[in-house]
């Protein structure tokens, strides 16, 4: 494939641009005058409303990456491979339960959430795989946007050079305007990326013919959701255990889920907002086929791409009409900007709250530690810049890499909400466990380590979990102070009367805001003697709302990829 020697940009695509830019420039200017402290800039002071909270979820996990990936699994393997992205949709109905717990345990950071439950250093352990996570989430954020904005520029700028300059822009921004200027931006770029997932299509679709096109040219087993071999069943099953236990030791997820003004705002926030990106993933999967059959017609001369990660790029810059490159480029700046920035506010606050605070510097002004927060984000996303440059081959594997290893990390989590008993040696050992177990699979069959596979994975998770039931069984129990704490603030809604150790709260069953991950060992007793649709009535309520939009999901992608 040959490509254009110079950028082409119409003027409606520079205006689009310009104004963009001047706009995220206000929004960083007007957010850093209320930036007074670490918890305004780490934490919006906890002041956000559901809509914020909804854009705040959907901005946090939807990067430029995603669309380059998921289109790309698209292009190679049809709609099943829709699944990689799709991989959390059977876990988005839990977000409504989960969410609360983020509220309740009243903390800026996992970390810390770690440090209540299992002691001081496991949240120092955690604050390692947390920063290893950041600068490799945050490389493969840039990665994505440099291949898509490579390919819509005719790949006349370096890839690599576009990671840099994206660096240099977004770093700007979010060092002034903290965790406001993020969630704000987040806004506005959730407006453009909804836009983008689906402005590409009606271009190309008179041009394959439709969806009769598409099968001639594709074939029927192309778009179909669930392949007879490889992306089946049990591959979805896997990846969805794979989200759903990993989903809570994302390090960004404490200050994107646990900022809302109540646990309403965090609920309606983590569940809606990730449904929103679960539908742009619909849009995503739909450029890959159009891209699949343009290049299989050789429509624009081209009848093989050498990176089927180019692919969302291509169908871009072959597509959109003048001023629509610019809109394009505008949204993948929006969408890195808010993604990278909020991942640096979170590195920052993690890296000066479980480190720089309590070993380093201690009883130093709050405005000493917020530049350190600045100044420690910043370094963490030029660590990601030089991992974007120089490790990255495939953004695939490193959304994949990410989120497996926050599997491994979760099952601390989860065990430690759901089992008293656990420990933190037990903790230590499954995370350590676990990821040599994956290291060790992959580097024994001579494949990359960032690498995914099913089977690989399962191994690993089992090895995990077994080295944590049996670590916490052999060591002692954790001090019963701790434990009352820990299980007091998640039995206590916010602004609630405190309740003792695991014992449920009376007003909180009575009101129906009993939490089922946190009960989940003791319904009966959670209940309070009042009845479980009662005591659960806000977490059922919720469960059953998510699996109505899951069935929506699923049929409007049938429909889609079916009949229309």
């Amino acid at each position: 494939m040959t490509a254009p020697s110079e950028v082409l940009l119409s003027r409606a695509d520079w205006v689009i641009l310009i104004t963009y830019l001047l706009a995220v420039a206000a929004i960083g200017l007007i957010a850093s005058r209320r930036v007074k402290d670490t918890s305004h800039f780490f934490l919006g002071s906890r002041g956000f409303n559901k809509w914020i909270m909804i854009a705040q979820s959907f901005g946090n996990g939807t990067h430029a990456d995603m669309p380059v990936s998921l289109a790309g699994a698209v292009y190679v393997d049809g709609v099943p491979g829709i699944w990689y992205q799709w991989k959390n949709l059977f876990a988005t109905p839990f977000y409504w339960m989960i969410a609360p717990f983020f509220r309740r345990a009243r903390r800026t950071t996992t970390a810390e959430i770690l440090e209540d439950r299992y002691g001081s250093w496991m949240g120092t352990v955690y604050t390692g795989f947390a920063l290893a996570f950041f600068v490799i989430g945050m490389a493969g954020m840039l990665k994505g946007a440099g291949k898509v904005i490579g390919q819509a520029l005719g790949a006349a700028i370096p890839v690599n050079a576009i990671v840099v300059a994206m660096t240099l822009v977004f770093v700007l921004y979010s060092f002034v305007g903290g965790l406001v200027a993020t969630a704000w931006t987040e806004v506005l770029q959730g407006m453009l990326i909804i836009v983008l997932s689906f402005l590409v299509i009606p271009m190309g679709w008179s041009l394959i013919g439709g969806l009769e096109g598409l099968r001639s040219t594709l074939g029927d087993n192309r778009l179909s959701l669930i392949a007879p071999e490889g992306i089946g069943p049990w591959f979805v099953f896997v990846l969805t255990i794979n989200g759903l236990i990993g989903i809570v030791a994302q390090p960004h997820i404490a200050a994107t889920v646990g900022t809302g003004r109540s646990e309403q705002a965090c609920r309606e926030g983590m569940l809606y907002g990730n449904t929103v990106k679960r539908f742009c993933t619909i849009g995503w999967a739909l450029i890959g086929l159009l891209t699949a059959a343009l290049v299989a017609k050789g429509t624009f001369g081209v009848t093989h791409l050498q990176d089927p990660e180019d692919t969302f790029g291509f169908a871009c810059r072959h597509l959109l009409f003048p001023g629509g490159v610019g809109l394009l480029l505008a949204s993948l700046l929006a969408t890195n900007m808010a993604g990278c920035s909020a991942f640096m506010v979170d590195s920052g606050a993690l890296f000066t709250r479980s480190f720089y605070q309590k070993f380093l510097v201690r009883g130093r002004s709050d405005r000493h530690y917020l530049w350190v927060g600045r100044i420690s984000g910043v370094a963490i996303v030029a660590t990601s810049a030089l991992y974007a440059v120089f490790f990255i081959d495939r953004v695939l594997n490193t959304f994949l890499l990410t989120e497996t290893m926050a599997t491994y990390v979760g099952v601390t989590i989860f065990g430690g909400v759901m089992w008293p008993r656990a420990t933190r040696w037990g903790a230590l050992a499954a995370i350590v466990v676990a990821m040599a177990t994956n290291f060790a699979v992959y580097s024994m069959r001579g494949e990359r380590l960032d690498q995914w596979q099913p089977d690989a994975f399962l191994i690993a998770l089992g090895a995990g979990v077994a080295a944590f039931v049996v670590v916490s069984l052999a060591t002692p129990a954790e001090q019963q102070k701790r434990l009352d704490f820990f299980y007091g603030n998640l039995q206590t809604p916010v602004g609630g009367k405190p309740v003792p150790s695991r014992e449920p709260g009376l007003d909180a069953a009575a009101n129906g805001d009993q939490l089922l991950f946190v009960n989940l060992p003791q319904l009966r007793k959670g209940a309070a003697g009042l009845g479980f649709l009662r005591a659960y009535r806000t977490d059922v309520r919720g469960f059953a709302v998510g699996w109505a939009l899951v069935a929506v999901l699923i049929g409007s992608a049938w429909l889609i990829f079916s009949v229309l």
